[in-house]
């Protein structure tokens, strides 16, 4: 699944500088960035208590973002320049639908805009708002060497693939403290070899149901009631998932719908979001989380949230596909089901903001055993095969999450997850163990403050007897080369991301990898990679 990022809008706990660039009410220039300095300095101080999500977000995360395609895409070398003439060509559209739309509407995005009611004192209430969003992303990996090559590998011969995501936000106050919100997501397009063969998939935006036609569904649709719990208040900035308004610093806000778990829990201020910031599924997510979430990366839920000046408590409760990598829903809905639970604490060090979060999980659905699936190989002398082994079973983890500002214009984070990795990973990714570590530069040192470039490294692991399944010939949601000469999987990543007009910007990016699926008889592989990114 990639993030919906997902997932990738809900901006409560950017942190100056090194977080991707807020969509921004049209008429008002991004290239104030002491305006916006202020209000993010705001964010992380200790003052808010969300945080930042991606798309769905990935998540499309996930991000903000995992799996097999269901249709084989147009991605051999032969058609590689097809691809890249498609790539330019989706670009500039994309670029004239920008400045189209900017033009077009250059007052207002929502009601007050229109209304004239905007003080740079106060934070007037939104009744309605409206957004967009268009990211369109090509990568190539040249040929590699491997020894072998299996039903989820990633093909070893040079190839390209593109992916397009579409998404139209809009949002209303329904009475005190309740918004309903509704995203319309259109896609198309595969990750490289159908999105199969690397666990840290290099794009957040490759949905593991991929399309050779724009396909368009509602991502989201949900209902969020806030509670103010009294004391002092902070203004709600207008985004794609919020009405600009106050909101008391101590609340409870309640999420009801269809969402993305990544667009309230493991969000990051620096690695979050494949659209703006990182591309690969390891840096906008944990990758131990098997985070509750559809083909598409999101899925029917509940949260809960308890914030207070220093810190937040979360839980969250949502729905279980039927099978590994499906839209459907499980329809057993007291056996098929994910819970997630995270503690934040925010905190200043000389007055840098940072933050530390600690989640757990627990899953339950229809999942296959590791161990059966092996015991049941060695006797027949078949390879593995997980879905003969299904029953409802649990599988549970834990992350860590951090991020710290260390001078102005320049953050670091880390994530560390574990998982049990004893039963069949169902949603996300077939890692256990991951690592990550990190750094994000702002570009005002060089005279550009919009851009952004950064640098980061992952490293992910499996079980024991996650290791046995795969080298029986097994196959998960992205592993599975019929073989396994086993080793950590190690992914390099940088990218420079760049303003070009307004909300519109444009990122190169490089990832090397080694070791992909766990497998040393394959690769190193280098990924190149850019993307074109514009909202409104």
């Amino acid at each position: 699944m990639a993030h919906p990022v997902p997932v990738s809008y809900i901006r409560r706990n950017r942190s100056p500088g090194c977080a991707a660039i807020p969509a921004a009410p049209l008429g008002r220039s991004l290239d104030r960035k002491d305006d916006a300095e202020m209000k993010t300095k705001r964010s992380l101080t200790g003052r808010t208590g969300g945080s930042v999500t991606h798309r769905a977000s990935s998540p499309r995360p996930s991000p903000h973002q995992m799996g097999r395609g269901r249709a084989a895409p147009r991605s051999e070398c032969s058609v590689g320049y097809g691809l890249l003439c498609k790539a330019v060509a989706l670009s500039t559209a994309a670029v004239c639908a920008a400045a189209t739309l900017a033009m077009a509407a250059d007052t207002s995005t929502n009601s007050l805009d229109a209304a004239g009611v905007n003080t740079p004192t106060e934070t007037p209430e939104q009744t309605w708002n409206w957004h967009a969003q268009n990211t369109d992303i090509v990568q190539y990996h040249p040929g590699f060497p491997a020894s072998y090559s299996g039903p989820n590998s990633l093909r070893n011969a040079a190839e390209v693939a593109d992916t397009v995501s579409l998404d139209l936000y809009a949002g209303a106050r329904l009475w005190p403290g309740a918004e309903a919100h509704i995203d319309g997501l259109m896609w198309q397009g595969f990750g490289l070899s159908k999105t199969l063969g690397v666990e840290g998939f290099p794009n957040g935006e490759a949905f593991r149901l991929g399309t050779k036609v724009p396909n368009v569904t509602f991502a989201r649709l949900f209902i969020r009631q806030t509670i103010g719990l009294g004391g002092e208040q902070e203004p709600v900035e207008d985004d794609q998932l919020h009405l600009a308004g106050k909101q008391d610093v101590s609340r409870i806000t309640l999420t009801l719908g269809k969402i993305s778990a990544k667009d309230i829990f493991d969000n990051n201020a620096y690695a979050n979001d494949p659209r703006t910031q990182f591309m690969n599924w390891g840096l906008m997510a944990n990758e131990a989380w098997d985070y509750p979430a559809d083909s598409i990366g999101y899925e029917t839920g509940f949260a809960a949230e308890l914030n207070q000046p220093h810190w937040t408590a979360r839980y969250g409760f949502f729905q279980m596909p039927r099978s590994s990598n499906d839209m459907a829903q499980d329809s057993h809905y007291l056996e098929a089901w994910g819970m997630v639970a995270e503690f934040e604490r925010r905190y200043t060090v000389n007055a840098h903001p940072g933050a530390v979060r600690l989640l757990g999980f627990l899953n339950s659905a229809h999942m296959g055993s590791y161990q059966a699936a092996v015991d049941n190989a060695v006797r027949t002398g078949l390879p593995a095969d997980i879905e003969a082994t299904r029953a409802y079973r649990y599988k549970y983890g834990f992350g860590l999450n951090l991020e710290q500002e260390i001078i102005k214009n320049v953050g670091a984070f880390a994530r560390l997850g574990w998982s049990d990795g004893q039963n069949e990973a169902w949603v996300f990714s077939d890692v256990d163990r991951t690592a990550s570590l990190g750094l994000s530069i702002k570009g005002e040192f060089w005279g550009r403050a919009n851009d952004t470039v950064g640098l980061a490294g992952i490293i992910n692991g499996i079980s024991r007897v996650h290791e046995e399944f795969l080298a029986g010939g097994g196959t998960g949601i992205l592993a599975g080369d019929g073989n396994l000469d086993y080793g950590l999987e190690k992914i390099l990543e940088t990218y420079y991301d760049f303003a070009i007009w307004k909300t519109l910007h444009g990122a190169l990016d490089y990832q090397f990898i080694t070791d992909p699926a766990y497998n040393r008889d394959r690769g190193p592989v280098s990924v190149l990679g850019a993307r074109l990114h514009w909202e409104l």
